[in-house]
């Protein structure tokens, strides 16, 4: 039986049937076209990212009572709608490898039709990346040391450093070359390149770290390394595609 996931339940728990999708649909590159008098072509401005991407699955639930699909559809909103304020996790038995993180959007319409009784579509407003399951898994890296991205598109990922003192993160491969040093750090550092942070646990480092931007882990040979009093790299590549 065809199922999704989302925040933590399965479509099968309500005995949804899911009737069709759209999940393999791509986000839209945001980008603007202007115009300039004189000059053929419009010219292309960049804003260096994906917009977000809908993903949508139409059920239909079968109950041999009004009251028994009342009491369904009931339970099924409950779930769907709680926590409607942040992405939540979502995958489905089209792509077991890869994750979305999307979250309810739009309203359910629900039809009564003979024989599938409740019919409507779920849409989900969903990052524009899928992340592949084993990207998820943190990996233990030797002091220079090579990940390898298998993917098409950079990574943003969480790097964790255990360590003290002062000492210093290189990133390299082939279209990128940064350094990121830190001082006076107690136990270690994390990086999350997606969030854009620097912390330890539940304490924000970012006034510790001198370097510019944030960790990318680009499609090939990425090679990590460190000088000082290190202990551990590990690194959780989220490795990503559309």
């Amino acid at each position: 039986m065809s199922y999704f996931t989302y925040n933590g339940r399965s479509s099968e728990e309500f005995k949804l049937h899911i009737e069709s999708k759209n999940v393999f649909s791509a986000p839209e590159y945001d980008i603007e076209f202007q115009s300039i008098p004189g000059r053929n072509g419009d010219l292309i401005i960049s804003n260096k990212r994906f917009s977000n991407v809908k993903i949508s699955y139409t059920v239909f639930l079968a109950r041999k009572t009004v009251s028994d699909l009342s009491k369904t559809l009931k339970e099924i909103k409950g779930w769907l709608y709680s926590e409607p304020d942040r992405y939540h996790k979502i995958t489905d038995s089209y792509d077991k490898n890869y994750i979305r993180y999307g979250v309810i959007h739009q309203n359910l319409e629900i039809e009564e039709q003979l024989n599938r009784v409740g019919v409507f579509t779920v849409t989900f407003n969903c990052k524009p990346f899928r992340y592949s399951l084993e990207g998820l898994s943190p990996v233990v890296i030797e002091n220079g040391g090579k990940i390898l991205n298998p993917e098409l598109f950079p990574s943003m990922p969480i790097i964790e450093i255990k360590g003290s003192g002062d000492f210093s993160l290189t990133v390299q491969n082939k279209d990128f070359n940064k350094t990121w040093s830190f001082k006076d750090i107690e136990k270690g550092v994390s990086c999350d390149s997606e969030q854009m942070n620097f912390y330890w646990e539940t304490e924000l480092l970012n006034q510790k770290v001198t370097g510019k931007d944030f960790p990318v882990l680009n499609s090939g040979e990425n090679f990590i390394s460190t000088i000082g009093n290190v202990e551990q790299i590990t690194v959780t590549p989220k490795w990503c595609c559309l």
